[in-house]
């Protein structure tokens, strides 16, 4: 499909009344053209009755002061009443032919209408056109009297009309348009309130509302969009206490599952490698070949218990209210480092202080930190990952850069995203991932509550 430009409403506005009132300005020169006209044909169809009459009274007096004459018709009496510029006035006999004709000279115009309007104006009015009346006396029809007016006189006088009115639209539309632009500006300035109001409630920003409009149209619109906005605020903190005790409740039973593996899983693989113990020193005194078997049960279960207490590590982190959202993504960073023996390398950076952040937002972001971290060791196959954690003004900002690749199916997957994502929701913050040639990017930032930004101040 093409694209259509898009106007700006106010123009479109203006264009849409200039177009009307020139519409109107037409139909008005229209009108007062086809006016014109009539009363160019009934004024000399008034003075074709008018010399008909005075030639039937000319007849009259002759015949009865001394008969028929040879003078008649004489126009030289009425001619001088009613002749104008571009006027003849004729008389007919009874056998067609033209007895007596006169025509006044008409001066140059001093603008000539232009051709495209003179030839406009001939093909729709038939300037010029001749008036007749007939001359009857005593019941016998002598001629007729013709009357008409020079078609370039007649197509003058129409510019002349339509020239002032043309004159008065290139005065009278511009300034309409400079005013309904002005009105119309001023008008719809509220839709640039409700632009940035909108623009608040698609960047996260729910406390947006708009104040009251003068225009009914706009108040009501006012009223659905601050309504929108509370039911999103209310909507959203549902979402986040659920989300919350979701996280809660997923938290407990990890605390739970990780209890049950220690003491129930520890303890029987410690039992095991008790038991393999025992049973190694009962074989160096009866059964020597059977050392390698009980050896090899040992380290088995030392594996087991070097992958549960990864497992637990995992399941159950260090206690992040004891020992300090900073010291607990240290401790994380130094663990991954060690297990990755080299293969990956972790840095971390902190800029701000950080001993005063809520249990809530240091749990959850030592969680998606957790989650980041395994994410970019085990999916996206980094050499190099690296943290970066600033308290800005008003909000908590984690950035973690990766040089991995990701595969199109972790990616697609959610690789961890989606409880990364629901974390950051519960908290009222925003999550952005992206991917590229050269490795991903995940940033997070948490909005700090007044009371909670009161106390970091505080303690900075």
């Amino acid at each position: 499909m093409w694209n259509r430009p898009r106007f700006d409403l106010k123009v479109r506005l203006t264009l849409r009344v200039a177009a009307i009132s020139a519409a109107c300005f037409a139909g008005i020169s229209a009108y007062f053209l086809i006016t014109a006209d009539r009363e160019a044909h009934a004024r000399i169809d008034g003075i074709a009755a008018i010399v008909a009459k005075s030639l039937e009274l000319q007849q009259g007096k002759i015949q009865w002061v001394a008969g028929p004459r040879s003078d008649f018709p004489n126009l030289d009496p009425v001619a001088a009443y009613v002749m104008t510029p571009g006027l003849c006035l004729a008389f007919r006999g009874a056998s067609g032919e033209m007895l007596q004709r006169f025509c006044s000279g008409a001066p140059a115009p001093a603008s000539p209408p232009p051709q495209a309007f003179a030839a406009f104006y001939r093909g729709l009015f038939d300037p010029g056109r001749e008036a007749a009346r007939p001359v009857i006396v005593r019941g016998a029809k002598l001629g007729e009297t013709v009357v008409s007016v020079d078609a370039a006189v007649q197509t003058a006088e129409a510019w002349h009309e339509a020239g002032r009115l043309m004159i008065a639209l290139a005065i009278a539309l511009p300034l309409l348009c400079a005013l309904v632009y002005a009105a119309l500006a001023r008008a719809l300035r509220p839709t640039r309130m409700i632009g940035a109001g909108l623009e608040r409630i698609a960047a996260g920003d729910l406390t947006a509302r708009l104040p009251p409009f003068d225009l009914a149209e706009l108040s009501a619109i006012r009223d659905v969009f601050n309504h929108l906005a509370e039911s999103l605020d209310t909507a959203l903190a549902e979402r986040s206490e659920l989300t919350r005790k979701l996280i809660a409740l997923q938290d407990d039973e990890r605390r739970h599952l990780a209890r049950e593996l220690h003491d129930e899983f520890g303890q029987s693989l410690a039992a095991i490698r008790a038991l393999a113990a025992s049973a190694r020193q009962t074989a160096a005194q009866d059964c020597p070949g059977l050392l390698g078997e009980c050896d090899s049960i040992a380290r088995t279960a030392t594996g087991m218990m070097e992958t549960l207490r990864g497992a637990l590590f995992r399941l159950r982190p260090p206690d992040v209210d004891e020992l300090g959202l900073v010291a607990s993504l240290e401790g994380l960073v130094s663990g991954w480092n060690g297990r990755s023996r080299g293969q990956t390398r972790f840095d971390i950076r902190f800029d701000g202080a950080f001993e005063s952040v809520p249990a809530s937002v240091s749990a959850n972001l030592y969680r998606i930190v957790q989650e980041a971290l395994t994410n970019a060791a085990k999916h996206a196959g980094a050499t190099k990952v690296s943290l970066h954690l600033t308290m800005a003004d008003n909000e908590i900002a984690l950035a973690i850069e990766d040089d991995g690749r990701p595969n199109e199916a972790a990616v697609k997957s959610g690789m961890g995203l989606l409880g990364m994502r629901e974390r950051v929701a519960a908290l009222r913050g925003r999550l952005s991932f992206e991917t590229g040639p050269h490795g991903s990017a995940l940033r997070v930032f948490i909005p700090l509550a007044g009371a909670d930004r009161q106390a970091l101040e505080h303690a900075a």
